[in-house]
């Protein structure tokens, strides 16, 4: 018994027939058909790069009222996040108990 495997497309018809697109390369004999729907037709390859689209994703996003930082909000963001807090010195004291020797 042969262990050929081909795929064949074609179209399932409403009153359960198979139409094939073309005829099938196998010796006559019972055959095992498995069914999927085939897969949707993919869009075209886009034209735009990953640079322009995002542009146009900022574009669309600022005429829809999204707000964005300038450089000097930006500067400013980051120096607030550089800033220590009370995080930080707890960290820091959390760091100085593990690092000591246990006393006997």
């Amino acid at each position: 018994m042969s262990r050929e495997e081909i795929i064949v497309e074609g179209t399932l018809k409403p009153d359960g027939t198979l139409e094939l697109d073309r005829k099938p390369n196998l010796s006559p004999g019972r055959v095992r058909v498995i069914l999927r729907p085939a897969a949707a037709q993919t869009s075209p390859p886009l034209k735009e790069d990953w640079f322009q689209f995002l542009q146009n994703a900022r574009k669309k996003m600022e005429e829809a009222g999204c707000y964005f930082m300038d450089e000097r909000e930006m500067q400013a963001h980051i120096e607030w996040l550089r800033e220590e807090d009370r995080i930080d010195e707890l960290l820091r004291e959390a760091d100085a108990q593990r690092q000591k020797p246990e006393q006997p």
